[in-house]
C-alpha cells in the first residue's frame, strides 16, 4: 500500500454510527392557550402526552432518576408558540434557590427544554428556567460550546410545591428559527439538574463517553402543523441620561437609540444598532503590562456579544477593535500640545446579518462604522515684533485626523455536514479612508469528525493581505490537528503555521507571529464514580517551537494537569510546566527577528481547591511557585497566591470577596533603546489585585448589584542596567544606568473602579438600569510605596463621578399586529 497514512483516515472516518433509538414526543394543540402561572390547572395539560422517565449522565452514566425526584414534562402549541409544563419532583430539604440574574445559574437546580426545528444534532437552542422564576438561554453549537450571549424574549412562571416545584413556559415562535414544513419533525431535549447532589439527567439519554455534540442525542418532536414562521420584528428602543463629574468639570450628555432585529427569510435574521449606546458597559480589568504583546480584554458590550457564533470562526475577529483608541498619534514639536486626545472612536452604526439553511449552510454578514476623528493642536511661537523690536508669543491652531472613517466588514459562509462536522469560508476587511492602512483577512476551515464520534480532524488555512503606504503586504498561516474524542483515553496532535507577515490585528488579535510550532497532549479521564470521586482528569502536553524564517528552534516544555472534583462536591487540581533547556525569546528585544533574548530551565507548579458552593461559605484558592535556572547564574523567582471567600447569606444574598498576590524577584526585561542598544534590567514586581463582587435580589426583577475592582502593579529596577548581546546574554554596562537613560522606568501603576447598579425588569425583554461609578487611576515612579501608601496618593488624585440612567423596550411586531386586529373587530 502506497499511502498507508490515507488507507487509515479513511477507515477512521468509515466507523458505522451505533445509534440509540431516540424517544419520540407528540405535541398536542391548544384551543385554549394554557395560562403562564406555574399552575397546572389548564385544561390543555390534563390529558397531553407525559415525557418521563429521565436518565441521568453526570456523574453517574445510566442511572435512572428515583421516584421521588422523578420529571414529567407535558408540551402543547398554537398559533403563537410552544408552551411547556413540568412537574419536577423534589425532597423539599433537596432543592437548591439562590436568586440572581439573567443567564447567572448560581447555586440553583434548573429545568432546560433544548429545541432543534432543523434537526441536525449542531443548532441548538437552550431555555432554561430555575426555582426562583429566574431565566438563562442560548444557541449551542459543537465549535462554541454554549453561548449565553444570545438573549430572546419568552414567558415562564414557577410555584414551588410540598414535592418538588412546577415550571409552566411558552416559547414564542419568534425564538427560534424554523421553515415552513408539512409533519416536520424537530430535535427536543429536556434537562433536569439536581445543584445539591449536582447530578444531572436528561429524557432521551446522552452518552458523554463519544465526546460527541450533545445535539446528537436529542429526542424526536412530532405532531407540529399548520405553523408558518412568523415576521420575526422586534425593536428595543432606548433612552439613557448620563451625568459625569471630573477634575471640577461637569458633563451631561441624553441619547435616544434604536435597537432593531428582522427576520429577513424564515431563518436568516438582521440585527442592526442605530445611534449606538454603550455608556453602561463595564470597566476592563486593565493591568501592567511590561510584556511586548497588547493586552487582550473580553467585550462588554451586548450587541457584540450576541450572535457573534458565525462571526468568531477562524479566530478572526476581535470585536474591541471596532470603536478602540485612535489609529495614530499625531507627531508634535516641543512648542505644541493637543486640546484633548480621545480614548475611543464613535460608533456610529452596525449590523449583522446570520442564520442557517434547513440543509446547514450558515450564512453571516458584519458591517460596522466608525467617525472620521480629528484633533487640535495648540501650536505658541516667539517671534520678534519687527515694529517694537519685542518678543511676542503667537497662538495658533491646527487640527490632524487621528482616525479616519472606517469600514469593518466581515462575511462568512459556514456549511455543516454528518451533524457533526462543517466547513468554513471567512473574509474579514476593514477599510479606512485616506492615507491609513487596509486591511483583508480570509480563511478557509475545516472541522471533520467520523461517523462515530471518535476521531477528529481540524485545519485551517489562512492568507492576509495589509495595503498602506509602504505597499502591500501578504502573509500565511495554517493549522492541523488529528485526534481522538471519546472514551477515558484520549490525545491530539497539531501542527501549527504562520510566516513573519501574517497579520490579523485590524479586526482579530494576533499577539505573535512567525512561528512553526508542534503540540501533543493526551488525557484520561473517568466517567463513573469511585468511591470518593464524582470525576477525574489528567493531561499531559508537549510543545515544540520554531521560528518559521528562517526556520529556527526557539524552546520546547512539557506539562501536565490533573483536576477532580469528590462526593461532597469539592474540586481541586494542580499543573506543572517546564520549559526545557534553552528557550530563545524573539519578542522581547522589540526589534523584529534581529535579536533573541536567552532564558533557560524555567519551571511553575500551581495547586487550587474550590470547595462546595452550596454552603453558607465556601472558599476559593490557590498558590503556585516558579522558577528560573541561567547558566549564567542568573534566574528569578516567582510565587503568588490568591483566596476567594464566598459568603451566601441567604437565597437572595451573594457576596465574593478576592484577594490575589503575585510577586516577582530578579525578573529581567526589556527597557529602553539607545544608542543602537538593546537595554535590559533586572527589576522586582509586585501585583496585588482586590475585587468585591455582590448581589441583592428583590425577587427575579429587581437586583442590585456592586462590583468592586483594585489593582495595584509596582515595578523597581536595580540601577545597573544591562546590554543585550547577540548570544542573547545580558552583560552589564556601566554607561547605562537608570538615571543616564533619561527617565525613571519604576512604575507604581494604581486603578480604582466601582460599579453599583439597580436593575429592574418591568416587562419582558423591558428593564431600567440605573448605575453609579466611580474611577481613580494613578501613575508615578513610587514603586517603594507599601500598599496603604499607595493607596493613600491613589486617594489624591481626581476621581470620576459618574451616573447614569437607562430605559430600554421590548416591541414585537406581531403583538401590535395581534393588538391592532382585536381593536378593529371590537369597532
Amino acid at each position: 500500500m502506497k499511502h498507508p497514512l490515507l488507507l487509515l483516515l479513511i477507515l477512521l472516518f468509515n466507523v458505522p454510527t451505533t445509534a440509540q433509538a431516540k424517544k419520540k414526543y407528540t405535541i398536542t394543540r391548544a384551543s385554549i392557550a394554557p395560562k403562564i402561572d406555574g399552575i397546572l390547572s389548564d385544561n390543555i395539560w390534563q390529558n397531553a402526552q407525559i415525557a418521563s422517565d429521565f436518565i441521568q449522565f453526570k456523574p453517574t452514566l445510566g442511572k435512572p432518576d428515583p421516584e421521588n425526584k422523578r420529571t414529567e414534562v407535558k408540551m402543547a402549541y398554537d398559533n403563537t408558540g410552544i408552551y411547556i409544563s413540568a412537574y419536577l419532583y423534589d425532597v423539599p430539604e433537596d432543592m437548591m434557590r439562590q436568586f440572581n440574574q439573567r443567564d447567572n445559574f448560581g447555586q440553583n437546580d434548573f429545568f432546560g427544554v433544548v429545541f432543534n426545528p432543523n434537526n441536525d444534532a449542531q443548532n441548538n437552542t437552550e431555555f432554561f428556567v430555575f426555582p426562583t422564576g429566574n431565566q438563562a438561554d442560548a444557541v449551542e453549537r459543537p465549535n462554541i460550546g454554549e453561548d449565553f450571549g444570545w438573549n430572546a424574549v419568552w414567558e415562564s412562571a414557577v410555584s414551588v410545591m410540598p414535592n418538588g416545584w412546577i415550571v409552566e413556559i411558552k416559547i414564542p415562535y419568534r425564538c427560534l428559527r424554523f421553515t415552513k414544513q408539512e409533519n416536520p419533525t424537530w430535535g427536543i431535549q429536556f434537562h433536569r439538574h439536581f445543584k445539591k447532589t449536582s447530578e444531572q439527567s436528561t429524557w432521551n439519554p446522552i452518552d458523554i463517553t463519544t465526546g460527541s455534540s450533545i445535539g446528537l442525542y436529542n429526542g424526536e418532536l412530532v405532531g407540529i402543523q399548520n405553523i408558518d414562521p412568523p415576521t420575526r420584528l422586534s425593536f428595543y428602543p432606548y433612552a439613557s441620561s448620563l451625568v459625569s463629574q471630573f477634575d471640577g468639570e461637569t458633563d451631561t450628555d441624553f441619547a435616544v437609540g434604536l435597537d432593531v432585529k428582522y427576520g429577513i427569510t424564515e431563518n436568516i435574521t438582521l440585527d442592526a444598532t442605530l445611534i449606538p449606546d454603550f455608556s453602561q458597559a463595564g470597566f476592563d480589568n486593565v493591568q501592567l503590562n511590561l510584556g511586548p504583546f497588547e493586552q487582550q480584554f473580553s467585550e462588554q458590550r451586548q450587541f457584540f456579544t450576541e450572535g457573534v457564533d458565525l462571526f468568531n470562526k477562524g479566530d478572526l475577529f476581535y470585536s474591541r477593535r471596532i470603536g478602540r483608541n485612535p489609529s495614530v498619534y499625531p507627531d508634535i514639536d516641543e512648542n505644541e500640545d493637543i486640546a484633548e486626545y480621545p480614548e475611543k472612536i464613535q460608533l456610529l452604526n452596525a449590523v449583522k446579518v446570520s442564520g442557517r439553511t434547513k440543509k446547514g449552510l450558515g450564512i453571516g454578514f458584519f458591517n460596522a462604522i466608525t467617525k472620521k476623528t480629528s484633533v487640535t493642536i495648540n501650536t505658541s511661537e516667539t517671534k520678534i515684533n519687527p515694529q517694537s523690536n519685542l518678543e511676542e508669543t503667537i497662538q495658533s491652531k491646527r487640527k490632524q485626523v487621528i482616525e479616519p472613517l472606517a469600514n469593518y466588514n466581515i462575511m462568512v459562509l459556514d456549511q455543516q455536514f454528518n451533524k457533526n462536522s462543517s466547513a468554513t469560508i471567512i473574509n474579514t476587511n476593514v477599510t479606512r479612508n485616506g492615507d491609513f492602512r487596509d486591511a483583508n483577512v480570509t480563511a478557509l476551515l475545516l472541522d471533520l469528525i467520523n461517523k462515530s464520534n471518535t476521531y477528529g480532524v481540524v485545519g485551517e488555512a489562512k492568507m492576509s493581505l495589509l495595503n498602506d503606504v509602504d505597499g502591500n503586504k501578504k502573509g500565511y498561516s495554517s493549522y492541523l490537528g488529528f485526534g481522538k474524542t471519546s472514551g477515558e483515553y484520549r490525545f491530539n496532535v497539531s501542527h501549527n503555521y504562520a510566516d513573519k507577515d501574517f497579520d490579523i490585528n485590524d479586526l482579530g488579535i494576533l499577539n505573535r507571529n512567525n512561528y512553526s510550532n508542534f503540540s501533543a497532549n493526551a488525557s484520561y479521564r473517568i466517567f463513573e464514580p469511585t468511591e470518593t470521586l464524582n470525576n477525574l482528569y489528567i493531561g499531559v502536553s508537549g510543545n515544540y517551537n520554531n521560528l518559521s524564517a528562517p526556520l529556527t528552534y526557539t524552546g520546547a516544555n512539557v506539562g501536565a494537569e490533573f483536576n477532580a472534583t469528590t462526593k461532597t462536591l469539592h474540586s481541586f487540581g494542580m499543573n506543572f510546566n517546564w520549559n526545557i533547556g534553552k528557550q530563545y525569546d524573539f519578542f522581547e528585544p522589540r526589534n523584529g527577528f534581529d535579536s533573541f533574548f536567552l532564558t533557560e530551565n524555567y519551571a511553575q507548579s500551581n495547586f487550587w481547591i474550590s470547595s462546595n458552593y452550596n454552603t453558607f461559605f465556601s472558599i476559593d484558592a490557590s498558590a503556585g511557585y516558579a522558577k528560573q535556572f541561567n547558566a549564567d547564574r542568573y534566574g528569578f523567582n516567582n510565587y503568588w497566591f490568591s483566596v476567594g471567600p464566598r459568603f451566601k447569606f441567604n437565597d437572595k444574598f451573594l457576596l465574593v470577596l478576592d484577594f490575589e498576590f503575585d510577586d516577582y524577584t530578579n525578573d529581567r526585561g526589556y527597557v529602553t533603546k539607545a544608542d543602537g542598544n538593546i537595554i535590559f534590567g533586572q527589576r522586582d514586581r509586585v501585583d496585588i489585585e482586590t475585587t468585591i463582587s455582590g448581589n441583592y435580589n428583590f425577587n427575579s426583577f429587581n437586583a442590585i448589584t456592586l462590583s468592586f475592582r483594585n489593582y495595584l502593579g509596582t515595578v523597581t529596577y536595580e540601577n545597573q542596567l544591562y546590554n543585550l548581546q547577540d548570544t542573547g546574554r545580558l552583560q552589564e554596562n556601566p554607561a547605562y544606568t537608570k538615571e543616564s537613560i533619561g527617565y525613571d522606568p519604576d512604575i507604581n501603576f494604581n486603578t480604582w473602579n466601582l460599579d453599583l447598579s439597580y436593575s429592574w425588569q418591568f416587562a419582558p425583554g423591558s428593564r431600567l438600569t440605573a448605575l453609579y461609578r466611580n474611577s481613580i487611576f494613578n501613575l508615578s515612579e513610587a514603586s517603594q510605596d507599601d500598599y496603604f501608601e499607595s493607596l493613600g496618593k491613589l486617594f489624591d488624585e481626581n476621581k470620576r463621578n459618574t451616573v447614569s440612567l437607562k430605559l430600554v423596550y421590548f416591541i414585537d411586531y406581531n403583538a401590535i399586529k395581534t393588538l391592532l386586529k382585536k381593536k378593529s373587530k371590537t369597532i
